[in-house]
């Protein structure tokens, strides 16, 4: 007899869940000198910037990452004669509501150095700079341990300090692959550190993970402010209007938003990590019993009453199957799964076909 459809049993199911990941390398070439700026998009609201990895009118053109800048309203550099002041502020307030949450009086917590926004330690109110990764390169999440960027935080070349930009600032989330927060509303999150002594002497800003988003602290670029291994620290000085009095302080308080973060795009030398894609897989056990499926409902499989791939009465019936249909319970074909070639299934074999629905 014919068999048709095959119920199958919780035996014949299972569930699998596996994490894809991808280098995604992005010099700084690619960010911010390959195309002469033509790559990077400006708004008339002055918010953000977006850079692509190509011109971005032209219809190829992938968006890798907006750079914007922001400040506490109880930082220093709020005042009225700052530059975009209010701006500056909401974009700070946004992220920081969106990424650390509000505290129990519902106000909007401020970045933590340490990372641990719920564990006090010094807040990160002053400059603040934003790499929001787009969905594109960072897939479902970043990969733990696997972020670095690197910042040329040293002053303006001079006659006298020629290579003084090259003074470069390796920003990484160490140790984060088995150390990490978990109590943002955006997910999990790390702290970047500029050394593998991960304590918040060498911390300078958050990675968060599932959102794609790097907070960097201005104090990566203002002077003064003790770097691991630093014996002469950072003048402060940014590519800003090519001066030396073109600090990250005066940036911060005397330019727009777009200065800001075009000043600090063409400080980024490098940015690499590995993003993760989570696929979760059903696989299906199709199997087919030695009496089972040993016949087709193709029409053209019999001659009248005769079976076409029989030489006489006492052969063997015979079916190739080429096709697995999955069907809900109420008859309705859900899936359908081709093989590459037949499969030849008589009353002397049996098989197993393993279907994968991946989702």
């Amino acid at each position: 007899m014919a068999t048709t459809f095959k119920t199958l049993t919780a035996n014949d199911v299972t569930n699998t869940r596996t994490l894809l990941h991808e280098a995604i390398p992005l010099t700084g070439t690619i960010v911010s000198g390959t195309y002469a700026d033509q790559n990077v998009k400006t708004f008339t609201h002055g918010m953000f910037e977006s850079t692509f990895d190509y011109p971005y009118l032209s219809s190829s053109a992938n968006h890798i990452l907006d750079i914007s800048v922001g400040y506490s309203s109880t930082s220093p550099a709020s005042a009225s004669t700052s530059v975009q002041n209010s701006k500056k502020i909401n974009i700070y307030n946004q992220m920081a509501s969106v990424l650390v949450g509000h505290d129990v009086t519902g106000g909007i917590q401020q970045f933590d150095r340490d990372g641990n926004i719920s564990g006090g330690g010094t807040k990160t109110e002053d400059g603040v700079f934003f790499i929001n990764f787009s969905r594109l390169l960072v897939k479902d999440e970043i990969k733990k341990g696997s972020f670095s960027l690197t910042l040329l935080t040293g002053g303006v070349p001079t006659a006298v300090q020629p290579n003084a930009n090259l003074d470069a600032l390796v920003l990484a989330d160490h140790g984060a692959a088995t150390s990490y927060f978990v109590n943002s509303p955006a997910g999990e999150y790390a702290p970047l550190f500029s050394s593998s002594t991960s304590d918040a002497q060498h911390a300078y800003g958050l990675l968060f993970y599932q959102a794609g988003i790097a907070v960097v602290t201005g104090s990566a670029f203002m002077a003064g402010f003790q770097r691991e291994g630093d014996t002469a620290v950072s003048t402060g000085s940014m590519m800003g209007g090519g001066a030396p009095s073109s600090s990250f302080q005066n940036l911060l308080t005397g330019s727009t938003i777009e200065s800001m973060a075009g000043a600090i795009r063409n400080r980024v030398a490098n940015i690499s990590f590995n993003n993760t894609v989570e696929l979760n897989s059903t696989i299906y056990f199709c199997r087919a019993n030695n009496n089972e499926f040993n016949y087709s409902s193709n029409p053209t499989y019999l001659n009248s009453s005769e079976i076409r791939v029989k030489n006489t009465t006492s052969d063997n019936p015979v079916a190739y199957i080429t096709t697995v249909g999955l069907y809900s319970s109420d008859n309705e074909l859900l899936a359908v799964a081709k093989l590459s070639e037949p499969l030849k299934k008589d009353p002397n074999t049996e098989l197993t076909i393993r279907v994968r629905l991946d989702y």
